[in-house]
């Protein structure tokens, strides 16, 4: 059996952390499998969906690792799904309505007063050939239902196990708007057919869609039993409410401005839902441990710290010569062994090679000047090594009296301008004599 997914992101916005874990998924299981994947772009709504926004899908995939086999627009297909549209016309599974939005909220109000569900009660199909004509002389055009069979339609799900949708429980979905465009629910049905898409992962959101989904495929002229869906429990956030999709801060290229590694992302996303500890990796390091059906049924935690603490990780086992690209110039491998270990995310980097050969706002320590005074006096020659530091600190210590944090901080905050950071024996060998005279000084 050949297999074939696809991801379809709509390009109305940028991408984040919800669509990259289901294309994640999507990526593993075809690789896993031997597959294909299909970067399918579902940009129909034209009034939102934007070329740079196409442009920032492709981008954002690929920095996580992410490629496909092949891809193409919805807007590109129009003439297909009109087709499919004509086919299910004559079949009898698509027909005309005209009633506006005003009449349709009105009867949902009478039914729910009347304790009856406010599903859609099939008016339009009582309309005779001459009311119909009589409505399209009116000027009137007719949008487009889809007559669900009123099955109990069932699939073993890929993640869920069984599941069942009851169609006698739905509204016959609207398939053609009145200006003949077509909706997702219709286009993406007609797309998997006519593309031999044989596994779709996406959001448990459309458990009950699938349902819908299934019963155009068959009407449609598809085999039950080729097309397999596996639906993902949705993210929460960190206390388990609704992660909105909208939150700026969790799309990838917001994440990816605050430094924010890749490597962190995909090995956070494939983990969570499963009783994995995350790793960091990108996607072809995770195709080993990579197995959907150790997802979990209950919604995980998409927890920003965690996801940091992954990177923190990431950083601190990054050798020099994977840094160096994207390091200030000029640093060498003595600078990186000394700093990483204080990454959270690799942009701060800057400060502290500022920190090392630039200049820092002076700290104001009045109580310390008699403290400092004393360092400075006690300040060893040049050249400087690992040695410099814990020699020089002791030798303050037998004039002083001081030890611990108060010998270690004021030290600190005068050479650094920080009450934290890297292991001063590795910094200041880096710093440099003259520079740490003038921060003593200051």
């Amino acid at each position: 059996m050949s297999i074939k997914l696809r991801f379809a992101p709509s390009p109305t916005g940028h991408l984040h952390v919800g669509n990259a874990r289901i294309a994640l998924a999507n990526w593993l299981f075809a690789r896993k499998m031997g597959g294909e994947l299909v970067l399918r772009l579902d940009d129909t709504d034209t009034g939102r969906s934007k070329p740079e926004f196409v442009t920032a899908i492709e981008e954002d995939l690929r920095w996580l690792g992410l490629e496909w086999d092949s891809m193409f627009r919805q807007t590109d297909r129009l003439d297909a799904y009109a087709a499919a549209a004509e086919r299910l016309k004559k079949s009898g599974h698509l027909y005309p309505c005209f009633e506006s939005e005003e009449e349709l909220a009105y009867k949902r109000e009478q039914r729910l007063r009347q304790g009856r569900p406010p599903l859609y009660d099939r008016a339009a199909l009582k309309m005779t050939e001459e009311q119909y004509a009589r409505a399209l002389e009116n000027g009137k055009k007719p949008y487009w239902r889809f007559k669900l069979s009123g099955a109990n339609i069932t699939w073993v799900d890929g993640v869920l196990g069984p599941r069942a949708v009851k169609l006698s429980a739905i509204s016959d979905p609207v398939l053609v708007r009145a200006d003949g465009s077509p909706l997702y629910t219709f286009t993406s049905v007609v797309d998997d057919l006519e593309t031999g898409v044989t596994h779709v992962i996406r959001g448990e959101d459309h458990v009950t869609n699938t349902g819908v989904q299934l019963d155009i495929w068959l009407a449609l002229g598809g085999r039950s039993d080729a097309l397999h869906f596996a639906h993902l429990p949705l993210l929460t956030d960190a206390d388990g409410g609704p992660l909105s999709k909208r939150i700026g801060s969790l799309s990838l290229r917001q994440l990816r401005r605050d430094g924010v590694e890749a490597a962190s992302i995909t090995g956070y996303l494939a983990a969570l839902g499963t009783s994995q500890d995350p790793v960091p990796g990108m996607p072809a390091q995770l195709l080993p441990s990579f197995d959907l059906m150790s997802v979990s049924h209950s919604s995980p935690r998409f927890d920003p710290r965690q996801m940091l603490a992954l990177n923190r990780k990431l950083l601190h086992g990054m050798s020099f010569e994977q840094a160096r690209p994207r390091l200030p110039e000029g640093a060498d491998a003595g600078f990186w062994e000394a700093v990483r270990e204080n990454l959270d995310r690799l942009p701060e980097v800057k400060h502290w090679w500022d920190v090392v050969h630039g200049h820092i706002a002076p700290v104001e320590q009045p109580a310390e000047a008699e403290f400092l005074a004393t360092a400075l006096s006690l300040l060893p020659p040049e050249p400087y090594d690992a040695a410099t530091w814990p020699a020089w600190t002791e030798a303050i210590k037998a004039a002083t009296g001081r030890k611990g944090k108060a010998l270690f901080m004021p030290l600190r905050l005068a050479l650094t301008g920080e009450d934290h950071g890297p292991d001063l024996k590795a910094l200041l060998p880096l710093i440099g004599r003259e520079r740490a005279l003038q921060r003593l000084r200051a």
